[in-house]
């Protein structure tokens, strides 16, 4: 059985993205191959990668990218987790492709202490590991 492509789209491709790419990865990476990327590229937030591996799941080595009309044709699942990354995804020529919005709060835009900062992207965190989870069980 073939694995099933899922493309997790954001803005930046910083911080959502990169959570919901390394828990499905370490989740689901029997049956799904997983891509993510961004309308824009802007580099994998620290933040993100010290929250994920605090999860123990280590996100370090991935790379920020914009979309890839290639993959995301080809893909079986593309997942927005952002409004902005929802409303302005390019058009989809693949009909078969099962397109889905999960909105998650941006961590990136958290002001206050460091400590804070922190536990708004722990908080996304966990949020977006609930779902990556539920995805995994149900496939929906």
């Amino acid at each position: 059985m073939s694995k099933k492509l899922v493309y997790f789209l954001c803005t930046g491709n910083s911080c959502r993205s990169q959570m919901a790419d390394g828990f499905l990865s370490a989740l689901g990476a029997e049956r799904y191959e997983v891509r993510s990327a961004g309308l824009e590229a802007h580099g994998l937030n620290p933040r993100a990668v010290q929250a994920m591996k605090e999860a123990g799941v280590d996100i370090s080595g991935n790379s920020s990218d914009v979309i890839d009309p290639e993959i995301l044709n080809r893909a079986d699942y593309v997942i927005t987790l952002c409004g902005h990354a929802d409303e302005h995804c390019p058009v989809i020529s693949n009909k078969n492709v099962v397109k889905w919005h999960w909105g998650f709060d941006d961590p990136a835009k958290a002001a206050g202490t460091e400590e804070e900062i922190m536990s708004k992207f722990r908080a996304v965190r966990d949020n977006i590991k609930d779902r990556i989870e539920r995805f995994v069980k149900e496939g929906k």
